[in-house]
């Protein structure tokens, strides 16, 4: 089918065209720039019209056409690169007639280079003024209107280029992530933990319960999973000598998407041999102040209306005490199967056929508890059945796990590792049990991890971060698609 163009679209292509009998390239070659917009800005910033004017500051800067104002034989026009925008005047005396009739070709959009000095306008505006033009792309599509931009939220995720051109609140983020990820590193670094890199094929489905992405590999004809977690590999280090290691990595799970769930998300996790839960608390406790402070700036949120203060002492808090606070329902009682099942109907919790009594405790907080959890707080004492890695608490019905709640969503989650190689073996089992019953996002016994915990594990704590769900807090954003450049995204209909 051929294609139909608009009639800007249809013009920019005519414009091509008279660029290239003109001789210019319209895709532009190297251009060597000596300056950015904020460097020219902070340079400009406490200088008068009469500094500028008796010491000229030569400037060689490039980036794209946002805006432009013909006066005849004159323009305004506005530059943007990466850090910002910068007003530009350009006259036909300056530049040439010649050179002066190629930039009347341009349209908003175009990606431009030009020389030239500081100076400020009558109304005081730190301005370019042009000295050398040089066209460098051509931009076949018409910008999204000045005002509105993309409005189309799908549309948005869909052509983030297009949104990072025009919004600046995205560019903000897209530039904050990767500042709070070295943030991240610096502050792991910091402790002395060694950053490493662990597969993301794997032949054995491990290390969280959630369902995989299933891929082939056509040499060994054998299925791999695309990693659910970095788990297991990384407490084979800990085995292996390397007493503080951490990995910032992609992982895949094959559920829902909504606003806080994209099928590939990022994580930190992080061990530390020698070390237990009560690290982990203090680890994710002081990371995220640490973040808050240093790489944004502040300690108060507002996220998803709600505002979040990460200052205070955050709140620790079992698991049954939190049911017990919203539903009166006290699971330190020892009820039966069936008197938890007939207390979960009652509530109208579905109890599915692998369903434990520590299962409907797990639902019974979910449902009635985490949306609850405004503040940033600790809960702890997870059910041994939704937890086979980690160690048993004094109650051996729970474990010693905590998850980290913000704002109703989980932020971190943290064990004592279970370094028991019978016990272990004993939890891979009965996560068997419950994938024959249906449970599709139960472990998979993993043989090799066993045979690396039988060679002796030292007492650990571990952590997993969410990234994605971090960065949305920091940047107060209350849909992951905002904090992730390019998030899955249903198929277009039609």
């Amino acid at each position: 089918m051929k294609r139909k163009f608009s009639d800007q679209e249809l013009v920019r292509r005519e414009k091509l065209n008279t660029l290239k009998e003109k001789g210019v390239n319209p895709w532009g070659e190297r251009f060597v720039r000596t300056h950015t917009t904020k460097m020219i800005l902070e340079y400009g910033e406490n200088k008068t019209k009469e500094q500028l004017e008796e010491t000229p500051y030569e400037v060689k800067l490039a980036g794209r056409l946002m805006f432009i104002r013909n006066m005849g034989k004159a323009a305004f026009a506005n530059i943007r690169d990466q850090e910002g925008d910068v007003q530009l005047f350009i006259t036909k005396n300056n530049v040439g007639d010649d050179v002066f009739e190629i930039f009347k070709l341009a349209d908003l959009g175009d990606i431009i280079g030009v020389e030239g000095v500081l100076f400020r306008t009558k109304t005081n505006e730190l301005t370019v003024r042009v000295l050398k033009y040089t066209h460098l792309v051509k931009s076949l599509h018409p910008l999204p209107e000045k005002y509105h931009g993309l409005t189309d939220i799908e549309e948005r995720y869909r052509r983030r280029y297009v949104d990072l051109m025009v919004n600046e609140e995205a560019r903000n983020i897209a530039f904050a992530r990767p500042a709070i990820i070295k943030g991240i590193r610096n502050f792991m670094d910091d402790l002395g933990y060694v950053e490493v890199d662990t597969p993301v094929l794997s032949s054995i489905l491990g290390g969280a319960n959630a369902r995989p992405f299933i891929t082939h590999h056509n040499t060994l004809d054998k299925d791999f999973y695309l990693r659910i977690a970095t788990e297991i590999p990384l407490k084979k280090l800990l085995v292996g000598g390397m007493e503080k290691v951490y990995e910032i990595g992609r992982l895949f799970r094959n559920e829902g998407m909504d606003t806080t769930h994209n099928p590939e998300f990022t994580t930190m996790e992080a061990y530390l041999a020698y070390g237990d839960i009560e690290d982990m608390y203090e680890l994710a406790e002081e990371l995220i102040r640490d973040l808050a402070v240093n790489v944004i700036g502040k300690t108060k949120y507002v996220w998803n209306g709600e505002e979040i203060d990460v200052e205070p002492k955050f709140r620790k808090v079992h698991m049954v005490d939190l049911i017990k606070e919203e539903t009166g329902i006290d699971f330190w009682q020892h009820y039966t199967f069936e008197e938890a099942k007939k207390l979960a109907e009652q509530h109208e919790i579905k109890v599915e056929p692998h369903f434990t009594v520590g299962h409907i405790i797990n639902e019974f907080f979910e449902e009635y508890c985490e949306a609850k959890l405004i503040q940033p707080t600790f809960v702890y004492g997870h059910p041994i059945e939704i937890t086979p890695l980690a160690k048993k608490s004094d109650d051996p019905r729970f474990t010693l796990r905590f998850e980290l709640f913000i704002c109703g969503a989980e932020i971190a989650n943290a064990y004592s590792e279970l370094n028991d190689p019978l016990d272990q073996r004993e939890r891979f089992e009965e996560q068997l049990r419950a994938r024959e019953l249906g449970d599709e996002e139960a472990n998979e016994l993993d043989e090799e991890f066993l045979n690396a915990l039988e060679y002796g594990m030292p007492p650990s704590g571990g952590i997993g971060i969410g990234i994605d769900r971090l960065v949305m807090f920091l940047t107060e954003q209350n849909s992951i698609r905002e904090v992730i450049l390019f998030p899955t995204m249903r198929p277009l209909k039609g």
